[in-house]
């Protein structure tokens, strides 16, 4: 989304922090209204406000409600689609997938094609798919994204190719790799034990604390954010690689199953299609480089004699 917005440094966090802002605001006004209504130990967690409506008699409100649903399940729908094509737009233009789906549509300026492909195939699997086995696949998926994004967030600020020295890197790899194993055991440990004794959180928890500390202490960070960046490094990538590994320890075995065979198939299809095209924009960039060019990832090898005056 930041090629279609006029300032994205500005723009993008103020609509990221501002958004989570209101919802959250939202929500915590809904649960205290919905425990105002009725008692906690009494709301179906599946139909809370509908329930509560009509115990209290209103049962013209449950209309309302069923219909904000719809309208906010549409709303959810409508944002994959817009941030997945938006992926798909990205992945073409490294041509790993077909050259088309990188096509912006010049007069609303958005991957017109990706945007059609991806709402037609999230529409195909969604009509054949059981919800519940939707909706673990893709808390899976998202869950996994965030976790890649916390760790890569860690790696670009505390790493510069060319910068980093040796030793300080190897201490980054060290404390990520305690800040994953710690986070994994500690979600093995309460998925898989009976009695969940507090003392192997005792000794998980601490390593997790520890190589947090040490990635703070005596990790240098190599990149300081020039306009805005996340707070709180590198505790609150920390925190979220722990939570989100937890949170995956709660999905069911089959849906890892699925997840591991979709991943399967998505690596076959890189390691045989996608790694070959992109080596090969890579190749192309390189020699046009050496040619005197460049490479336009959209339209391909440009000359650097191009011009747009037509008379030339």
């Amino acid at each position: 989304m930041a090629e279609e917005t006029k300032n994205p440094a500005r723009d993008i966090p103020i609509g990221l922090v501002g958004s989570m802002t209101i919802i959250t605001v939202a929500y915590c006004l809904l649960a205290m209204a919905l425990c105002l209504m009725q008692p906690y130990q009494q709301i179906d967690p599946n139909a809370p406000f509908l329930v509560a409506f009509e115990a209290i008699g209103m049962n013209w409100a449950k209309y309302i409600v069923a219909i904000g649903g719809l309208e906010g399940m549409t709303t959810v729908l409508l944002a994959i689609v817009v941030g997945q094509a938006r992926y798909l737009t990205h992945i073409a233009r490294t041509r790993m997938m077909p050259h088309w789906l990188a096509q912006i549509n010049p007069k609303t300026g958005t991957p017109i094609n990706a945007t059609i492909v991806t709402l037609a195939a999230t529409a195909i699997i969604a009509f054949f798919t059981e919800l519940d086995i939707l909706t673990n696949l893709a808390a899976i998926s998202t869950l996994f994204i965030f976790t890649l994004v916390a760790i890569a967030l860690l790696v670009r600020r505390y790493h510069v190719s060319g910068v980093t020295t040796p030793a300080d890197r190897n201490k980054l790899i060290i404390c990520i790799a305690f800040i994953l194993v710690s986070s994994a055991a500690t979600t093995a440990y309460w998925a898989l034990s009976s009695d969940n004794d507090w003392i192997a959180y005792a000794i998980t928890a601490p390593i997790w604390f520890l190589a947090t500390l040490a990635l703070q202490v005596i990790v240098p960070k190599a990149r300081t954010p020039k306009l805005w960046g996340v707070p709180l490094v590198p505790w609150l990538p920390s925190a979220s690689i722990a939570i989100n590994i937890f949170t995956l320890g709660s999905i069911d075995r089959a849906s890892f199953i699925r997840f591991a065979v979709r991943t399967g198939i998505v690596l076959i299809y890189y390691f045989l299609v996608g790694l070959h095209a992109s080596y090969d924009t890579a190749k192309g960039h390189g020699e046009n480089q050496a040619a005197g060019g460049y490479w336009n990832a959209e339209e391909g090898p440009v000359s650097s004699n191009y011009t747009t005056n037509p008379s030339s």
